[in-house]
């Protein structure tokens, strides 16, 4: 059974401090998933899928609370969104790993669900490793699972309230999702295509001017059985890197 730090005594804390050499900080967003996630979807999918990794690292991992919020900027036109600047969410993220050291943890994984804040943690991990003298790395919560994605997944724009995500939810967390309004996404046409990820420019982009329903891809196309998959195989592979990067990999020289 995972160490699960919202869930335990500061005593069992204590005795768990004897074997955890790493922590897991998962980290979402409040933001609209269209008409069939709730909102806090990707802080429900980072914390359900950060304790399964730990499941498969214990006794050596402790889950820490998850940070609901991110940065959800180009999500705000639809009610209900909540977004943090960059300079709240790095700060918040120190001051965590912060505590954290100050009981004997040096490596950390920042497990995320949202992908508005992965350049954020590229940032957050080159900068707090160094101001505070630890390991912090991160993963996009089933990126790893491409085997698993490619089969499942068909529709050339996914990643948001998708077959993907709907797949996911429905493994892990069947509460969030309103099965009778599931729908595809409703897309409109925009120079938001040329600024997408893999294009030769990128930039920013509201996303009501991609979808007018909050959605991309083709929710209905999502099912139990593919989100068993996905969330499996990046379970695996995630835990097998961690195995790798802090115990089992010579190369890696704590900075402390």
């Amino acid at each position: 059974m995972a160490y699960v730090l919202s869930e335990m005594t500061w005593p069992q804390v204590k005795e768990a401090m004897e074997t955890v050499k790493l922590a897991l900080l998962p980290i979402g967003a409040h933001e609209q998933h269209g008409p069939h996630l709730h909102e806090s979807c990707d802080a429900v999918l980072a914390e359900r899928i950060a304790r399964k990794i730990a499941d498969e690292l214990h006794p050596s991992v402790l889950v820490a609370p998850t940070i609901p919020f991110g940065m959800s900027m180009h999500h705000i036109h639809f009610p209900g969104t909540i977004t943090l600047r960059a300079e709240t969410l790095l700060q918040v993220l120190e001051d965590i790993i912060w505590s954290l050291k100050q009981h004997g943890l040096e490596n950390f994984l920042i497990v995320n669900s949202h992908g508005g804040n992965q350049s954020l943690l590229s940032v957050a991990s080159a900068q707090i490793s160094q101001e505070l003298q630890v390991n912090v790395t991160y993963t996009k919560t089933t990126a790893s699972a491409k085997e698993s994605i490619k089969k499942h997944v068909h529709s050339d724009l996914f990643g948001h309230s998708c077959e993907r995500e709907v797949s996911e939810s429905l493994y892990v967390a069947p509460e969030i999702v309103r099965e009778d309004h599931l729908a595809k996404g409703e897309i409109q046409e925009g120079p938001w295509r040329w600024l997408r990820p893999g294009q030769a420019i990128q930039g920013f982009y509201y996303y009501d001017e991609m979808t007018k329903n909050g959605a991309i891809g083709n929710a209905p196309a999502g099912s139990y059985e593919a989100g068993r998959e996905i969330v499996e195989e990046a379970v695996k592979n995630t835990a097998e890197a961690a195995r790798k990067i802090f115990d089992l990999n010579p190369n890696f020289i704590s900075r402390n």
